[in-house]
């Protein structure tokens, strides 16, 4: 078996914290392996569509995962060889919340100034 098409990074913000991260840890062990798994296929089988990943607009797309709790989200851009996960969060709705998607975009637009 070949290796991963894309490697994964957790954006890091100017002050060093990593959101995703953070937000993993936030939850229970079973929905980070869920999660875990989800990520994983997405980076052995990049580039893929839905029902696991839906392209959200240029440069952003969000990886589903079906947890516990109902519908987790992570927004993600890849870089080269690279996924960078932007924002995770716990999806309440139908349609993605604005907030979060503002959330992802800023973090991208930082990324993407960083030389």
């Amino acid at each position: 078996m070949d290796g991963p098409i894309l490697g994964v990074a957790f954006y890091r913000s100017e002050a060093g914290n990593e959101p995703v991260r953070e937000w993993l840890r936030g939850l229970t062990v079973e929905d980070r392996k869920i999660i875990g798994v989800d990520i994983k296929t997405v980076q052995y089988g990049w580039p893929m569509g839905m029902p696991l990943v839906r392209k959200m607009e240029p440069g952003l797309w969000e990886v589903r995962c079906s947890i516990a709790d109902g519908i987790a989200r992570i927004l993600f851009t890849t870089m080269g060889p690279r996924m960078i996960l932007l924002h995770g969060f716990i999806k309440k709705s139908q349609k993605t919340p604005e907030t979060d998607l503002k959330t992802a975009r800023s973090r991208l637009k930082k990324l993407r100034s960083t030389p």
